[in-house]
């Protein structure tokens, strides 16, 4: 017996071993490999049944009142600037003194057409005396009618010399009032080009005045909304301070459109008596490009994200409770909201709100907020 027992020893220990070993790479197995991962929460999101409204608001342009006739007075001679008058805002009469120029050098020219335009004369009438006498001399034969031709283009001659002096000093007497700058008609200054002391070429703008009278509202619209305005229509202007309603009538749609902006500019005539202050900021809306009242689809803007090359919304299958991306075309914005041309119809359930975190066939929850009174 005591030979036995340790044969049966020798057996039974590899047995034990190999099974320790598969008992500890299962356990090691087990304890590598991720638990399964936990289902994704059902989202819940905001939705809304598209459904047939109406246009709301109505196309505004910012605008500005301005003067029909505006201004831009220049000194009709060159020189120097010695006093400016008139001040920005200032409200002028016809008649009066805007600007002065220094008039020496023309005084000193009037001077000297002054004395050409003598000494013209002392030849004329020198000329008319000789004149006079060689016709007494012709008269008796003393002399030839020649002479007394000669006589006479030279009595011409100077009779044009004369006239051509004076000319010369009726211009140089304009020259001279030219230096003085005068209003010619009642308006606001609306702005100052030139200061004293420059020096300025004939025609260049020192003063810019908006004449009393016929008001403008002024304002631009796209090449799109022009073709829809005609003069005549009517626009509604409303004040930006003290909101005051105005009705006015487009007046002129510019011909081309403005090379920097490419806009065109439409020009509103307004009531002088009940018109803002001049250079006010005003809305001026159209009668033409009004729609309010049209049926339309609106969607908030929430509701749209980019896709691709256009704007798309999720609309919800309520059968499935998944959600589904769909392409849509925007017309235009009525305040806050889109107006949808295409892509979706009437009794739609559209997500309006977290639409970036969706994906197509997502399965959602409608959002209830238990706040809300039931």
């Amino acid at each position: 017996m005591t030979v036995f027992f340790p044969r049966v020893c020798l057996r039974v220990r590899p047995r034990i071993t190999v099974t320790l070993i598969v008992l500890a790479s299962i356990l090691a197995v087990a304890g590598c490999s991720r638990p399964p991962p936990a289902e994704e929460p059902v989202r819940a999101v905001k939705v809304q049944t598209v459904g047939v409204g109406s246009f709301d608001t109505a196309p505004e342009f910012s605008a500005e009142v301005r003067a029909r006739v505006e201004s831009q007075l220049g000194f009709r001679v060159a020189g120097k600037i010695l006093r400016r008058q008139a001040g920005l805002g200032q409200h002028v009469k016809a008649g009066d003194v805007l600007a002065q120029l220094d008039p020496q050098d023309y005084r000193l020219a009037a001077d000297a057409s002054r004395a050409q335009q003598a000494s013209a004369l002392t030849s004329r009438d020198l000329a008319a005396a000789d004149l006079k006498r060689y016709r007494e001399l012709r008269e008796q034969n003393f002399i030839s009618g020649a002479e007394l031709e000669r006589r006479e283009s030279t009595y011409k001659a100077a009779q044009a010399q004369f006239d051509q002096a004076k000319a010369q000093l009726a211009s140089q007497g304009n020259q001279a009032s030219y230096t003085t700058l005068v209003a010619d008609a009642p308006g606001i200054v609306t702005s100052i080009d030139a200061e004293p002391g420059q020096v300025v070429s004939a025609g260049t703008p020192v003063v810019r005045i908006a004449q009393d009278g016929a008001r403008d509202v002024v304002f631009a619209v796209p090449e799109d909304r022009a073709a829809l305005i005609r003069p005549g229509s009517g626009v509604s202007v409303r004040g930006w301070a003290n909101d005051t309603a105005l009705k006015g009538t487009v007046r002129e749609v510019a011909g081309s459109a403005d090379p920097v902006t490419r806009t065109y500019t439409v020009k509103v005539a307004i009531d002088a008596a009940t018109s803002p202050a001049l250079g006010s900021t005003v809305y001026a809306s159209p009668d033409a490009l009004s729609r309010v009242g049209a049926p339309v689809l609106k969607l908030p803007t929430s509701a749209l994200r980019q896709e691709g090359g256009g704007s798309a919304v999720w609309v919800l299958d309520k059968s499935t409770m998944t959600v589904r991306s769909q392409p849509v075309q925007v017309a235009t914005a009525d305040g806050n909201q889109a107006v949808i041309a295409s892509g979706v119809k009437p009794g739609d359930m559209v997500v309006v709100a977290g639409v970036h975190v969706l994906s197509p066939g997502q399965k959602v929850s409608i959002f209830q907020d238990r706040s809300a009174p039931r």
